[in-house]
């Protein structure tokens, strides 16, 4: 049975970026990755993917940030009184904090630039702007 849009699938996986530092992988959550296909669950380069594999099939891919998390936006970049963050700890430059969203969601958000009265935060993805090396094992199929 091949992979096809609407199925429901299992997958073990790993994500590296192209200097083989490894983001993401289901060795480190404990548990498969779980997902129906084409639904927008995922980065659409994975969705796209696993189309056509079978169960046990592995591949590797690498997606340019366009099939990711695209490229970064420079509208994502937010100045942020400094009055406004908690005095503690203190801000610096690559630490990440937590935004809540009006809906209760959290957003990550990466310091990059602070000065006497304001600290430059960037809302973009982490991963936005990098290529990522996939390793896919398709491990259940359910239609």
């Amino acid at each position: 049975m091949k992979v096809k849009q609407g199925d429901k699938i299992k997958v073990e996986y790993e994500g590296k970026l192209e200097n083989g530092e490894v983001f993401d992988s289901t060795e480190k959550h404990g548990h498969p990755l779980e997902f129906e296909v084409g639904s927008g669950q995922l980065i659409k380069g994975f969705d796209d993917a696993v189309v056509g594999m079978e169960k046990d099939d592995e591949k590797e891919i690498t997606l340019k940030a366009e099939e990711a998390y695209g490229q970064p936006n420079p509208e994502m970049m937010r100045k942020v009184p400094r009055d406004q963050l908690p005095p503690e700890p203190e801000p610096k430059v690559g630490m990440m904090l937590a935004m809540a969203l009006p809906n209760g969601q959290q957003l990550p958000a990466k310091i990059t630039e602070v000065n006497d009265s304001e600290v430059t935060i960037d809302l973009n993805h982490p991963l936005a702007g990098k290529t990522l090396i996939f390793k896919i094992k398709i491990i259940e199929i359910s239609s």
